[in-house]
């Protein structure tokens, strides 16, 4: 059995299992419920409960998606009386899946996601607005670095994303289409971040392939990749796709926030003071408020990352103005489904509970 095929079967099962695990959690919410309910008929009466919401993160240890463990680490979620469980998902599509299928409440992922499901007929929005940059690079490894130089060099090569439908897939196949590759010219390989993705990239299976820190200073460090395309900054990313490409997200089912008007407050505001956090304090100081473990035994590198990234992340949740044409522009460039449909960018996002969170956070840390 190849690498590959370990690798995708083990997704399988690690998706698998995280998505019984949590469809599990809300029979087993809802059972409660109901004998909560049941119980008051009987004229008990049960202790109020802080409110429980689960969101699937596209990778919890990715630095992009950071916001969301650092708001669990200060204390954040339960100081607005939530219940907030994070749940890691490497693949970002896999964690759009499980929102729609209402294992979860919420997702932390790229915003692109949500103007990808509207012209499928799903209406999901982002809520908070993490970063204005993917914080993605495309990396070569230094064995092809010499006749890949370019995104055309691309041609007939096997490209790492962490899964098919996912945003590294988007971002990269915009990429080549845009230095006049065809899709077909070049192939999409699903190998997750992290071990895997190193994996991937030291056993020869990828050419090339995007990722996000700590995954890109790991292999920089060991000499075994070299960059190729960074996004990890505004104006990088303004190069390389034609604007501000707002990535990193709270986005949730549309139905859900008008249903849930208060917890989603609550999320905002949690967020918010998440990132004033962010903006105000040194990568040294964020980086010791987070698990050790994900510093993947170097920490120092750790915080020089995020130390040269901090700058990706918004500091009040805020949609960048330009940032939704640019991802559309992106999107309809290899997206025949999107080309054909009109899509409305203001049901893609919403700075109403952002716009409260800000008031209501104000500026003191």
């Amino acid at each position: 059995m190849t690498f590959l095929d370990k690798t995708s079967r083990e997704h399988q099962k690690i998706s698998q299992r995280t998505s019984l695990g949590i469809r599990l959690h809300a029979w087993l919410g809802s059972a409660a419920v109901i004998g909560g309910l049941l119980a008051g008929l009987a004229g008990a009466h049960p202790a109020a409960a802080d409110d429980k919401v689960t969101l699937m993160v596209g990778g919890l240890e990715k630095q992009i998606y950071l916001p969301a463990m650092l708001a669990q680490q200060l204390g954040y979620f339960k100081e607005q009386g939530l219940d907030v469980e994070l749940v890691s998902e490497p693949a970002g599509v896999d964690a759009e899946n499980e929102l729609l299928a209402g294992a979860v409440q919420g997702v932390v992922g790229f915003y692109d996601h949500t103007v990808d499901l509207q012209g499928k007929g799903k209406y999901v929005e982002s809520i908070v607005q993490f970063s204005q940059a993917p914080g993605e690079v495309e990396l070569v490894s230094s064995k092809q670095a010499d006749t890949i130089k370019s995104a055309a060099d691309l041609k007939g090569k096997t490209l790492g994303v962490t899964g098919l439908g996912s945003s590294t897939n988007f971002i990269t196949q915009y990429l080549c289409v845009k230095a006049g590759l065809k899709l077909g010219e070049f192939t999409s390989l699903p190998v997750g971040a992290g071990n895997t993705f190193i994996a991937a990239m030291q056993q020869g299976q990828i050419d090339a392939g995007m990722t996000t820190e700590p995954t890109i200073s790991r292999l920089l460090k060991t000499g075994e990749a070299k960059v190729l395309i960074d996004m990890r900054t505004v104006e990088g990313t303004r190069q390389a796709l034609g604007g501000t490409y707002p990535a990193a997200s709270l986005y949730m089912q549309t139905s859900w926030v008008e249903a849930h008007k208060d917890d989603t407050q609550k999320l905002a505001n949690a967020f918010v003071k998440t990132l004033r956090f962010i903006a105000s304090h040194s990568a040294a100081d964020i980086a010791a408020k987070m698990p050790k473990d994900y510093y993947v035994g170097d920490q120092e590198a750790y915080v020089k990352a995020l130390d040269a990234g901090k700058a990706m992340f918004t500091d009040n949740g805020v949609m960048p103005a330009d940032g939704p044409q640019t991802v559309l522009t992106v999107l309809k460039t290899f997206k025949k489904e999107l080309q054909d449909k009109e899509i409305d960018l203001s049901k893609t996002y919403t700075t109403a509970f952002v716009d409260v969170a800000a008031k209501q956070v104000g500026t003191a840390q």
